[in-house]
């Protein structure tokens, strides 16, 4: 039986979210939706999870003393990573104390925070197929994976997001160049990198799969783009082959199965006909996902909250074709203001979020547009014309 207090008072049902983005920030109004007191943390002040969570604390995930020192001052029931660089051994710690249960679970966070630990997991452990990959933590051993692996392959930080630190090469000449570009772009500063050969797909997919107390359910295959990296657009449904779909739920039934615990997982999978490749997988919502705000009745977030409260997930009810479409803005400023809002929401079936992230440095996602259509194309065109007529003010 679940039982939800009073926020506020000592039966309340708190949650403490590390790490406070535009994904957060949905599980937050999801979560207190239910009455739950939501305490959000973050390297930054008034980051979007905190402009709508009932308290804030603002330090690095990675200062473990920190980390440490506010779990236990505020007691939480949950404690949901957002973030992939986080203190994973203090969680880890605190999980075995009995202090708070993790979500999904210590390790799921441990081997999910950097590539190496999910790709040895998914690929040497589970015999899942993956690309191929080496492992490198200084320039000669980086030198000797791009030789081993060949050209063209993709090099990442081992602990990075939204493509930061991400090069294809092609040439030897963007070797060098691509290792200093990884040093720069990881979550935790410079170290180890991943170089992964080049995989030949037809497209890839994110399969949202969710662990709750009546076992596992899948939301229908997200189609995405990313550039560099880092996700533009997404739609939902994917059309795949029954065949590739089942092997697909198959593979990320397997991996999450490993992870354990509770809670949305964003599984990662390219597909060649009915051949299914792994790729990744967050142990939380996911930023293609933002689609399932306008695709399904129950979204990504919602089902999240679900899960974590131990609530049941019922079937999920789609409303067809859908689409979104990422707002990046390019600049320097802590003014950012949007114009033009009325245009951007004047077709019908169409959505916008603007996360409220309090100010740009370089490039940043900063909304994103959502819509329905008759079919994947039409969705997706009208989730272009929300951000294509949306104005930014820097």
């Amino acid at each position: 039986m679940v039982t939800i207090g009073t926020p506020f008072t000592e039966r309340a049902k708190k949650v403490l979210l590390c790490g406070s983005g535009e994904l957060g920030k949905e599980v937050v109004i999801e979560l207190q939706r239910y009455g739950v007191e939501v305490v959000a943390c973050d390297a930054y002040e008034n980051a979007p999870a905190m402009q709508v969570a009932d308290r804030a604390y603002v330090f690095s995930m990675l200062d473990g003393a920190e980390l440490r020192r506010v779990i236990e001052k505020e007691a939480p029931d949950f404690v949901v990573p957002e973030v992939e660089a986080i203190a994973t051994d203090v969680l880890a710690e605190m999980e075995a104390e009995g202090v708070a249960t993790i979500i999904p679970t210590a390790r799921a966070t441990q081997l999910t925070m950097n590539r190496e630990g999910i790709r040895r997991m998914a690929a040497e452990e589970l015999g899942c197929v993956s690309s191929p990959y080496r492992f490198a933590g200084n320039l000669v051993e980086y030198e000797a994976a791009v030789a081993e692996v060949g050209l063209p392959c993709v090099v990442k930080p081992i602990m990075s997001s939204s493509g930061k630190g991400q090069s294809t090469l092609r040439t030897e000449a963007e070797i060098l160049p691509a290792w200093e570009y990884a040093q720069e772009g990881g979550r935790a500063g410079a170290g180890k990198v991943i170089v992964e050969g080049f995989v030949d797909f037809d497209y890839e997919i994110t399969l949202l799969t969710i662990r709750h107390v009546g076992g596992t359910s899948f939301c229908d295959p997200i189609g995405h783009i990313q550039v560099d990296g880092d996700y533009r657009e997404s739609w939902q449904p994917q059309p795949m082959s029954e065949l590739a779909l089942q092997r697909a739920q198959e593979m990320a039934a397997k991996v999450t199965e490993n992870l354990g615990g509770r809670g949305v997982f964003g599984v990662e999978l390219f597909i060649k006909g009915d051949e299914v490749i792994f790729s990744e997988v967050s142990p939380r919502p996911h930023d293609t996902g933002m689609v399932t705000m306008i695709s399904q009745d129950l979204s990504q977030f919602s089902l999240h909250a679900r899960a974590i409260l131990g609530l049941p997930i019922p079937n999920i009810c789609t409303h067809g074709p859908s689409a979104s479409c990422a707002h990046v803005v390019v600049g320097n400023s802590e003014k950012v203001c949007f114009g033009q809002v009325d245009q951007a929401l004047a077709e019908p079936d169409t959505q916008l979020r603007l996360f409220g992230k309090p100010a740009v440095v370089g490039k940043r996602r900063m909304a994103v547009g959502l819509a329905r259509g008759r079919d994947i194309e039409q969705a997706r065109a009208k989730a272009r014309g929300v951000i294509g007529a949306l104005e930014t003010d820097l």
